[in-house]
């Protein structure tokens, strides 16, 4: 990918991360969209006339390219798209990912298992406490730890993560070279060298506060659940939680004093069934049993179970992703229901779980 072209072509005027994934998914890089005709480019879904003419015709944001990557590189940032492997894939899967992403650090395969704190920039000493507690209890099973680099609870998660010595990631609402706020300029470098920095905003960008709910969609996106602790009822944390839930990922809430103004929005979800009331990390590995499964099981040993050869061959085919029923039966070179009775036999052992359409993985 010529990301010097991808930042051109971000630079057009009513282009945005959609129309970028639409664009270069069918002409499949950013330099073969700029030679393509406007007739070429209203075959594009949601590409119109004046659009199509409009980029078909560009000839600016050279001087805007030129400054974003010498912005970055004195940064020492880079860009990942949505089609590189480093890109998240819990990411990938939400509804509206960023094109691409400027990064400080770097992901890693384990940030796969990671869970947000969210919270007020006003903590009580008891949020405090719950989130250092929290962040400890999940650093002990290598779950990264994902939060916005706020003040308050976002700052007390990645500080706590840091002290454990487990994975973090913050996902800022500005861009790379613009650190919000200023005070916590020495923790987005120590992040950085342990985990990563990410924003979709340009380098420059200042913490304009429209950036923040766009923020916040990273932040539920790269992860497999929230936890809310303290926040009013129109927070932003609140705002997470509602992206998380759009997400279909899981939402949790630390209950407060119903008489903490800071307390309503995690009460208010739990009454209203929208998060799942949480007093320690046992409520959150209970509900998300599979997806941290892998992280969880990892230094235990497994009994020996004895297998068929037809068992073992199928239990080998499965790993630490869903596979679905008929792509089992056609890697096995099998009929369906022949692969089915395999696969119950393999869950009545405890070996394979099922999970909802009809999908298999490794217990």
């Amino acid at each position: 990918m010529d990301l010097y072209s991808l930042l051109r072509l971000s630079s057009v005027p009513r282009i945005g991360a959609q129309k970028i994934r639409a664009l270069i998914t069918y002409f499949k890089t950013p330099e073969n969209v700029f030679r393509a005709s406007a007739r070429e480019l209203t075959a594009v879904p949601g590409i119109d006339r004046k659009l199509a003419s409009n980029i078909a015709h560009y000839t600016g944001g050279n001087k805007y390219a030129d400054d974003q990557m010498k912005r970055l590189n004195r940064s020492g940032g880079r860009i990942i798209t949505v089609w590189d492997k480093e890109y998240p894939d819990l990411l990938r899967r939400i509804y509206d990912p960023p094109a691409f992403l400027f990064l400080l650090g770097k992901f890693k395969e384990t940030d796969a298992r990671a869970i947000a704190l969210v919270g007020t920039r006003h903590p009580s000493s008891y949020g405090c406490s719950v989130t250092e507690s929290i962040t400890r209890d999940l650093s002990k099973q290598s779950i990264s730890i994902v939060s916005g680099l706020a003040r308050g609870i976002d700052t007390i998660a990645h500080l706590a993560a840091l002290k454990s010595g487990a994975r973090t990631i913050a996902v800022i609402g500005s861009g790379l070279d613009i650190p919000y706020p200023p005070e916590n300029r020495r923790l987005l470098e120590n992040i950085s060298e342990k985990g990563a920095i990410v924003t979709e905003f340009p380098m420059g960008t200042k913490p304009d506060a429209p950036n923040f709910p766009r923020r916040n969609r990273i932040i539920s996106g790269l992860t497999i659940g929230t936890v809310v602790i303290e926040s009013d009822e129109n927070g932003g944390a609140i705002i997470t939680a509602t992206t998380a839930l759009d997400q279909d990922r899981e939402v949790f809430a630390v209950p407060g004093n119903i008489m903490e103004k800071r307390s309503a929005g995690p009460n208010k979800l739990i009454r209203d069934g929208h998060a799942k009331l949480i007093t320690c990390v046992d409520d959150i590995f209970a509900e998300l049993r599979i997806q941290l499964r892998l992280s969880l099981d990892k230094t235990e040993t497994r009994p020996a179970v004895e297998m068929t050869t037809d068992e073992q061959r199928i239990y080998n085919l499965l790993g630490s992703e869903p596979v679905h029923i008929d792509s089992l039966a056609e890697k096995a070179i099998s009929s369906t229901s022949n692969v089915l009775v395999t696969l119950l036999s393999l869950e009545f052992k405890g070996m394979v779980c099922q999970l909802p359409g009809k999908m298999f993985i490794r217990s």
